[in-house]
C-alpha cells in the first residue's frame, strides 16, 4: 500500500483539531513534518504524534522532496501564496477554507493544479458535520415537501476581543464572514445549487472590533429563500438549522460533537461511536402527513470528518472522484465577494453567470 507523506503547515487549533487527528487515523497517510514553532505546540505534537518531526519553517516542508501532500492550516492571508508554492514544487495540496481571499487567486490555483496534474482540494469539513448530514438526508427523504425557507447559522457568544487573534484584525480574509461564511455558503450550494442573487448585511458590533463580527446573507433561488447568519453576541443558543416546507418544518439545535472532542485531543480512530450526537439535541420534524399532524424526533446522522482525508487517498489512488472540488470552494469565495459588494452598494447583487461549479 502506498503511504503518502504529509507536511502540515500550521499547528494552532486548526492544525491540531481538524487535520492532524484525521491524517493520523488514515493508514495511507503519514504525518511526517509539522510546523510547530511554539513550545506548547511542540509539547502537544510530541505527546499525540511522537513520530512526527517538528519544524520551524514552512520552507522545511516545501523543500522536502519526500513530502507528497502539503496541508495548509494557516491564517487566511497566506493560503494563496503557500498553495501556489506547493503546487509549483509538484506537491498535492489540501488548503483550509476559505480557499483564497479572491476569486482571481482561486482561478489561478485551479489552473495551476490542472496544468501540473496535481490534487487540489479545500477543507470544507462542515459537509461532514452530523447536523448538516441529517438536514441533507431529511430533504432527500421528502417529509417536508418542497422546501421554501432554509435558515442556517453559526452563532457564538464572545463579547470581548481575543488579543493577537488574526481573525479579528482588519486584514484580507479576516472577519466572521470569511471564517464561517464559506461553510454556510458551501452547505447551501450543496443542497440547492447556484443561487440567482445575494443580499448581505455585514456589521461590526462589539466595542473595539476592527472587522466584521455579524453577518446575514440572503441567497435567492427560484423556489427557495436561504438565510445564512453568524454573530458573536448570541448568549442564548439559537437553532443551527430551521427548514420550512409545504408540509411543515424541521428545527435542529445543538452542534456537531466532533470539534469539542478534537479540541480535547481525542483521536477519532480511538473513539467508539465517533460523531454520534446525544439524543437530547436531535432535531424535531413537525409535519402534516395525510391530513394528520406528525411530530418526530429525527436521529442525527453521525459526523464523519474522516471522510475528507479518506477521499483524498482514494482520489490519489484512482478509486474515487474528489468530494470537495476546488471549483466549488472557488464559488464560495465568489459569493463572499458579491456579499461584500451587496453591503457596500446596499443592493441585491446578481450571481448569474459568475459561478462555475454548480
Amino acid at each position: 500500500m502506498k503511504v503518502y507523506k504529509v507536511g502540515l503547515i500550521g499547528f494552532s487549533v486548526c492544525g491540531q483539531a481538524f487535520h492532524a487527528p484525521f491524517i493520523e487515523g488514515n493508514a495511507a497517510l503519514e504525518l511526517y513534518k509539522v510546523t510547530a514553532r511554539k513550545p506548547e505546540q511542540q509539547t502537544i505534537l510530541r505527546s499525540r504524534y511522537p513520530n512526527a518531526i517538528a519544524v520551524q519553517s514552512a520552507d522545511d516542508i516545501f523543500d522536502d522532496e519526500q513530502i507528497d501532500i502539503v496541508v495548509i492550516a494557516t491564517s487566511n492571508d497566506v493560503h494563496y501564496s503557500f498553495t501556489k508554492r506547493a503546487l509549483e514544487l509538484g506537491k498535492h495540496v489540501v488548503v483550509e477554507k476559505p480557499f483564497t481571499n479572491t476569486t482571481e487567486e482561486a482561478d489561478e490555483l485551479i489552473a495551476l493544479a490542472e496544468e501540473k496534474g496535481l490534487l487540489l482540494t479545500v477543507h470544507q469539513n462542515a459537509r461532514f458535520h452530523s447536523d448538516f448530514k441529517t438536514v441533507k438526508k431529511l430533504i432527500a427523504r421528502g417529509d417536508l415537501g418542497p422546501v421554501v425557507n432554509y435558515e442556517a447559522r453559526f452563532d457564538r457568544f464572545r463579547n470581548f476581543l481575543r488579543e493577537g487573534a488574526w481573525r479579528e484584525l482588519d486584514l484580507p480574509g479576516s472577519g466572521v464572514h470569511f471564517d464561517l461564511g464559506p461553510h454556510l455558503i458551501d452547505q447551501a450550494m450543496q443542497l440547492f445549487g447556484a443561487p440567482d442573487s445575494i443580499f448581505a448585511d455585514l456589521r461590526i458590533q462589539r466595542e473595539g472590533a476592527k472587522t466584521i463580527d455579524d453577518f446575514e446573507f440572503i441567497l435567492s433561488y427560484p423556489q427557495v429563500k436561504v438565510s445564512l447568519k453568524a454573530q458573536m453576541l448570541a448568549k442564548e443558543p439559537t437553532p443551527r438549522f430551521a427548514l420550512y416546507g409545504w408540509n411543515g418544518s424541521f428545527v435542529k439545535r445543538g452542534v456537531d460533537p466532533q470539534e469539542a472532542l478534537l479540541r480535547d485531543g481525542v483521536l477519532p480512530h480511538n473513539y467508539p461511536n465517533w460523531g454520534e450526537e446525544d439524543e437530547e439535541i436531535y432535531g424535531t420534524l413537525n409535519v402534516v402527513s395525510d391530513g394528520v399532524d406528525r411530530v418526530e424526533r429525527i436521529k442525527s446522522e453521525p459526523g464523519s470528518g474522516q471522510d475528507f482525508f479518506n477521499n483524498v487517498v482514494e482520489v490519489l489512488n484512482g478509486k474515487a472522484e474528489l468530494l470537495v472540488k476546488p471549483a466549488e470552494a472557488r464559488d464560495a469565495i465568489r459569493v463572499l465577494e458579491a456579499a461584500v459588494q451587496s453591503w457596500e452598494e446596499q443592493r441585491v447583487v446578481s450571481l448569474k453567470g459568475l459561478l462555475i461549479a454548480y
